[in-house]
């Protein structure tokens, strides 16, 4: 298990790596698009902030499996926290894998839709269909914001559990976001107004759903480097804990089989010795 899981991990940490720099550049074009006259808010309502916010989706993505460490659990953890943190709001979940759906079923939480088998290599179409849940959910007011609950891939050793909004979309991307140094340092600070033809608010039709797919489809990718890098890392230790514990037993037993030889041999000395003097008596 942890040759195949580290082998799953180099494809998928080389996608996840791979797919950074593109939606970055991206966060950039919706950056100018959304900068431009008349604002966020009235160019397409995706970018549009309710006043009161009620009901809350998540998108809770976790593995299918188990034998990940404490990969599922800190995920499980970070989602139950963020909701018992805001007691006056009620919360739909669309789950990504078994283990999040298991649990949050269990809890007699509001699951509305679930997702599982998902691909080792996802594609657009893999995410579609969690997309429109969220966008048309949004936009029929059905949810007041969306989140996104991932594990952020830092490195081998370290995955980040990770809610971030999603919808309405934010033209801003926080700095401790891992795509962060890929953004330039004259996208957070728009002063130029450029012409578009189309119109901005066309553009935006088409370029907002586009890039709520490809936040999700990040981390998706993102998740599941996560989720291999911490199967790995657990499986390795259970090898190294696994081999400890043959060498302990086998020293134990190794001690208890030189008791039992030496007690024979004591028992077979002893009878000879003993055998020894009965003949001198007689």
């Amino acid at each position: 298990m942890q040759m195949v899981a580290a082998s799953r991990m180099r494809r998928a940490q080389e996608q996840a790596l791979a797919s950074r720099p593109y939606a970055a550049k991206a966060w950039e074009i919706l950056t100018h698009l959304a900068a431009q006259r008349g604002g966020a808010d009235q160019l397409h309502p995706l970018l549009t902030h309710r006043d009161e916010v009620k009901n809350v989706a998540i998108i809770l993505i976790t593995a299918d499996k188990g034998l990940a460490g404490a990969y599922n659990s800190n995920m499980i953890r970070a989602t139950l926290k963020f909701m018992n943190s805001r007691p006056d709001q009620e919360f739909s979940l669309i789950t990504v894998g078994r283990k999040g759906r298991d649990l949050m079923v269990r809890l007699r939480k509001n699951v509305v839709a679930e997702f599982t088998d998902m691909p080792d290599r996802p594609k657009v179409l893999d995410i579609s269909p969690i997309a429109h849940i969220a966008i048309d959910g949004f936009l029929s007011g059905k949810f007041d914001q969306v989140y996104l609950a991932y594990s952020e891939f830092i490195n081998t050793l370290t995955q980040r559990p990770t809610i971030r909004l999603l919808l309405p979309l934010r033209t801003e991307l926080d700095e401790n976001s891992v795509m962060y140094k890929y953004i330039t340092p004259a996208t957070t600070m728009v002063s130029a107004e450029y012409v578009y033809e189309p119109a901005p608010a066309v553009l935006l039709d088409t370029v907002i759903p586009r890039f709520t797919e490809l936040q999700i489809y990040q981390a998706v990718v993102e998740a599941q480097a996560s989720e291999h890098s911490a199967r790995m890392v657990a499986m390795r230790n259970a090898t190294e804990n696994a081999n400890s514990l043959i060498g302990d037993l086998t020293l134990t037993y190794n001690k208890a089989r030189q008791e039992a030889i030496t007690k024979e041999m004591l028992d077979i000395a002893g009878g000879a010795e003993a055998l020894a003097q009965s003949l001198k008596s007689k």
